[in-house]
């Protein structure tokens, strides 16, 4: 059972940075996607950035040369580094993790099915 725990939400300025961290406990094997998702009040939930069990990154047009997803393997750790925030990143911060994959289509189109509690972030003007 895969377990995730999403910590650094807080509250900031707007161009202001935060560094959200998702603890993962468990495993999974072969090909697979963890990504950060955001939900805003009275919003629908998006993706925000992927990665792949490659390497392979991908980020949502809203967030693309601002956030910056990461992980470390040896800490079994999934990072998102968020600068220059803006009042319109407000949201909750998920951290999710798909099931072993068996198809090439990007990580953003993937069913995730391992989900953290979230973290609260927000941006005030």
């Amino acid at each position: 059972q895969v377990q995730l725990v999403e910590s650094g939400g807080d509250s900031v300025q707007a161009g202001g940075s935060l560094r959200l961290s998702c603890e993962v406990s468990g495993y999974i094997y072969g090909t697979y996607c963890m990504g950060w998702f955001r939900q805003a009040p009275g919003k629908a939930r998006e993706g925000v950035a992927t990665i792949r069990s490659s390497g392979a990154t991908s980020y949502a047009d809203s967030v693309k040369g601002r956030f910056t997803i990461s992980r470390d393997s040896a800490k079994n750790a999934l990072y998102l580094q968020m600068n220059n925030l803006k009042p319109e990143d407000t949201a909750m911060y998920y951290c999710a993790a798909t099931r072993p994959l068996y198809n090439t289509a990007s990580c953003l189109s993937q069913t995730y099915s391992y989900w953290g509690q979230g973290t609260q972030v927000t941006v005030s003007s």
